[in-house]
């Protein structure tokens, strides 16, 4: 790969800007179009930066550039040297840590706190696929005598890769990670909020060898540059994180084509608390769970489900933290910080205006810090109690730092209510009645169920994914492999 023309660090190791040109076939050039999108830091609405405006000409010759890749020098490696190269992109990633969580704070306006979790996450996805790589074995079946019959797991080919602007150095190496690890040349389409990270991510696995083509990245709309990936002819796979609404078009377009998709579209994701719970161990998990990254995480917990009995102790509880938080810039080590952009602020606080327009409580608000920048995109955090089963603030995804409270009678209701809402991501159960702890986990209509715990999303080795509104596939772990691949089946008669 050729990299792009030295930058220059400003004041921390942030660049004052990054190259305004898309990665295709090893080479950063400028979009077709030559447009260019402002950047802006979420923590004082300032534009610091430009990415380039790529669209369905960029993108014509990224899936052509990894179709080459494919055909060529990255799928002539074996197992064995993919997964050395993920290794080793994983070591740089690291190398470069300070520099990264940098630009991921800056740009997605998160706590530095939370963009080191991020850029930790995105090189140990690579190392655990780096690991992986040469570990995704075939198998034989007994069949008829005088033949023998082997199944192969292949890689798809050229699989495009669309990812949101919430945790996009996590999700990069999620995505690409894995299906890179099987041998599939890759085009990435980022978020045009948030895509710094990914540039610089991707010029490192230039350093350490990928071959030309196997990474290719085109930055611009989703209108734009994400459609014309989702729809185009050129690839075998499309992998897409973000909104209902989005996956639908893109599932739309994928059929076109006759290709299979993963979508993780976002979640309503219940806690159940019931009487017995370890209040102490749960309600910083309760509130970490809904204000980390400001809110805007698919799998946040944005409804705590509370045992009748214990219903007023546990918002009592809630509100004397949600009154201690503070929203502030990335750097300022506060609780939360900004949302990714003024639509997104507009979107939360519509939620919340017509939430107290219907009459449901605000128990408690958490305030944005005097000195933040009066440009920047906050809403302060807040706890609604007691919240309507049939409410849309218990029913849709606010993605905002917004806590729903609803209290339940008995275990039945629990059920009823957390599996009430069109998604199903995550769910946490609080309890320690160890048969409840079963009977609730496999009740949930949901991908993931944490008991006595709430892992956003859960670890690099987890297989991770929904059902419903949520999506349907998996990514995170093995399973993510295995969506990434196509088995074959080699059927040798030898008598």
């Amino acid at each position: 790969m050729n990299r792009p023309q030295p930058i220059d660090p400003a004041p921390g190791g942030l660049p004052d800007c990054l190259p305004q040109t898309i990665l295709i076939a090893g080479d950063w050039r400028t979009a077709c179009g030559g447009g260019t999108i402002p950047v802006t830091c979420p923590s004082d609405g300032a534009v610091f930066c430009e990415i380039a405006a790529g669209g369905a000409d960029d993108v014509d010759a990224a899936v052509a550039a990894a179709r080459a890749a494919f055909e060529g020098a990255w799928g002539a490696l074996t197992a064995t040297e993919r997964g050395r190269l993920l290794l080793r992109l994983s070591a740089v990633i690291l190398a470069d840590f300070d520099r990264l969580v940098d630009i991921e704070a800056r740009d997605t306006g998160k706590p530095l706190a939370q963009a080191r979790a991020d850029i930790t996450a995105c090189a140990r996805y690579f190392e655990f696929y780096g690991g992986a790589a040469d570990k995704v074995h075939g198998e034989t079946l007994p069949f008829l005598g005088g033949y023998t019959v082997a199944c192969l797991r292949d890689p798809l080919g050229v699989t495009g890769h669309i990812i949101p602007w919430n945790y996009p150095a996590q999700i990069l190496g999620r995505s690409l990670g894995a299906a890179l690890a099987m041998g599939n040349a890759t085009v990435l389409k980022p978020a045009e909020d948030a895509c710094l990270s990914a540039l610089r991510i991707a010029t490192l696995a230039g350093e350490v060898g990928f071959p030309d083509g196997a990474i290719n990245i085109v930055t611009g709309t989703g209108e734009a540059a994400g459609a014309a990936l989702a729809g185009h002819p050129g690839i075998d796979f499309v992998s897409f994180t973000g909104s209902p609404g989005a996956g639908t078009l893109v599932q739309q377009a994928a059929a076109i084509n006759h290709i299979g998709c993963t979508l993780e579209l976002g979640g309503k994701s219940p806690q159940i608390v019931f009487a017995d719970a370890d209040l102490d161990a749960a309600l910083p998990v309760l509130v970490n769970a809904i204000i980390q990254n400001a809110g805007q995480t698919c799998s946040a917990g944005s409804r705590v489900l509370v045992e009748e009995p214990i219903a007023d102790q546990v918002v009592e509880r809630l509100a004397e933290r949600f009154s201690a938080l503070v929203a502030a810039p990335h750097d300022a080590g506060a609780d939360l910080g900004g949302l990714i952009n003024p639509d997104q602020v507009r979107r939360v606080t519509a939620f919340v205006d017509r939430a107290r327009a219907d009459g449901i409580a605000l128990v408690a608000q958490g305030r944005v810090a005097d000195d933040a920048p009066p440009g920047g995109h906050y809403v302060a955090p807040m706890l609604f109690a007691p919240v309507p089963a049939t409410s849309e603030l218990a029913n849709e995804e606010v993605f905002g730092p917004v806590l729903a409270v609803t209290p339940f009678a008995d275990e039945a209701q629990a059920v009823a209510l957390a599996n009430g809402t069109p998604f199903g991501l995550v769910a946490g159960i609080w309890t320690r009645d160890g048969a409840r702890q079963m009977r609730i986990a496999r009740a949930m209509r949901c991908g993931q169920v944490y008991i006595n715990g709430y892992g956003a999303g859960g670890g690099i080795e987890l297989p991770f994914g929904g059902v419903g509104r949520s999506g349907h596939g998996r990514e995170k772990g093995f399973a993510a492999l295995h969506e990434f691949s196509q088995i074959k089946t080699v059927v040798v008669n030898h008598g």
